[in-house]
């Protein structure tokens, strides 16, 4: 017998701190109602569980995001419905008016309340805002213009403000034996775009469909054109390029870093000396440019696009416009004139996804009389009147055009919330079976552990007295 040492003590005794210990968690876990507490309880669990907490808080304020989008576009739909009526009432008065029942001074009468309804038109146009943004007057669209360095040659800058970009293919000839014809590919039927040839520059008018940028394709059709193409990346470096003067025909094809695809086909070979074409696509502002290098001018820039193929939905109505460009006239390097189309793209963007990059956007057109074409319609005549029924009819197609383009996107948003409710509740139910406690099992454990820790200290009273035994043998 050892008396220096209790062993059978010191055994109880860590078995009672063991017990005690893993009673107390069990306490923590049933009164917090959270299997994991602290990263000890489970690293990989916890680590696990953030990251889905992250997603689920995400998607909850995505949520709230497409619930305030839909109230933005309730917001603009509410003034446009308004601006449906006074329109209808205008258009009512312009065939009351085109009538010859009617004399001057009964036409002029009516041509002041057209004039009240015109003023109104703009007032809802100045003063419809969501959140102090005004949805109405262009500010929430895709601002599209056609600028030149030298206005003189082209005699006009364009600007048309829409919520989307699209338009067709665009062909360049310079009047000589070899053609460029750029195209992009549409997602709909083939409408009419913009036309140079023989030195016109013509913008057809009330063309609409959807456009999808990205893919550029340049086509050699006759004799008489050389290529330099190049693609860039954002530092300014050469990543593709191709420089061959006597290229007789096939296809390249060049992507670039961005992703953006340059295609390049000849069907004649191309013959050195007479016109020469530099093509060249920046990655920086996502153009596509076209020079002709003959005399040393630059011919024209054709397009500036959006890149990685993303696709636009949208109208694009230019009105009767035509800009006159005159190839012929541009011979020195001093009377270069350079050409170019830009997209500012200012449409609401609404995060709808808990991550980066899950957002989508919806342009509000603006809707004043001029945007409409109807701010100089006068029903003070017959001739007006007739002409204010065409032109007001086409402003109320626009409208409707407009209204059904929002009543789309709030539908989708509704979607959009269901499915967001849907994955967070999903998330929320996976996160929760990985960090909150199991009550009944907890339980269970906390009872065991409880009677353990007792059992142990009625053990250990046991342990101290075994030693007193070596006193009667001291007797």
């Amino acid at each position: 017998m050892r008396i220096n040492h209790n062993i059978a003590s010191l055994n109880t005794y860590r078995q009672l701190n063991t017990n005690s210990a893993a009673t107390a968690k069990n306490i923590e876990k049933l009164s917090s109602g959270l299997r994991i507490n602290r990263a000890g309880d489970d690293a990989a669990g916890l680590a696990i569980s953030e990251k889905m907490r992250g997603q689920i808080r995400g998607l909850d304020m995505a949520s709230k995001n497409a619930q305030d989008g839909i109230s933005m576009i309730q917001t603009a739909e509410g003034a446009l419905n308004e601006t449906h009526s006074i329109l209808q009432r205008m258009r009512e008065l312009a065939v009351q008016s085109a009538s010859d029942t009617n004399n001057d001074n009964d036409r002029a009468e009516l041509q002041k309340e057209v004039a009240q309804l015109k003023g109104e038109v703009d007032r809802i146009r100045d003063t419809t805002e969501f959140n102090t943004k005004k949805l109405l007057n262009g500010d929430l669209g895709v601002n599209t213009s056609l600028d030149a360095t030298n206005a003189a040659k082209l005699g006009a800058t364009v600007t048309i403000n829409n919520d989307n970009l699209a338009t067709d293919i665009y062909k360049f000839d310079t009047g000589g034996t070899g053609k460029i014809t750029t195209s992009t590919t549409l997602d709909s039927s083939t409408i009419g775009g913009f036309t140079a040839a023989a030195g016109d520059f013509d913008l057809a008018a009330g063309k609409s469909a959807n456009l999808k940028f990205g893919t550029y394709t340049l086509e050699a059709k006759a004799a008489g054109a050389n290529f330099d193409l190049s693609l860039k990346d954002v530092n300014g470096n050469v990543v593709a390029s191709l420089n061959n003067a006597d290229w007789k025909g096939g296809d390249v094809a060049l992507v670039g870093a961005g992703g953006e695809k340059l295609t390049l086909t000849a069907n004649a070979a191309a013959t050195a000396g007479e016109s020469k074409f530099s093509i060249e696509a920046k990655m920086v502002d996502n153009s596509v440019t076209l020079k002709s290098q003959n005399g040393g001018a630059n011919a024209a820039t054709l397009y500036t696009s959006t890149a990685n193929e993303t696709t636009k939905n949208g109208k694009i109505n230019l009105g009767d416009i035509t800009v006159e460009l005159d190839i012929n006239s541009v011979q020195a390097a001093a009377a270069q004139v350079t050409s170019s189309i830009t997209v500012n793209n200012k449409a609401a963007e609404y995060q709808i996804g808990a991550n980066q990059g899950q957002s989508t956007k919806l342009g509000f057109a603006d809707m004043s009389t001029k945007t409409l074409g109807i701010d100089k319609v006068d029903i003070s005549s017959r001739a007006g009147a007739q002409d204010a029924i065409t032109k007001i009819q086409a402003s109320i197609e626009r409208v409707s055009s407009e209204r059904s383009k929002l009543g789309a996107m709030q539908n989708r948003f509704e979607h959009t919330i269901n499915n967001l409710n849907t994955s967070s509740e999903n998330l929320t139910a996976a996160e929760s079976r990985i960090r909150d406690t199991d009550m009944a099992k907890e339980m269970m454990e906390q009872t065991k552990n409880n009677i353990l820790a007792q059992a142990a200290q009625a053990m250990l009273a046991q342990a101290n007295q075994q030693p007193q035994g070596v006193l009667q043998l001291l007797r």
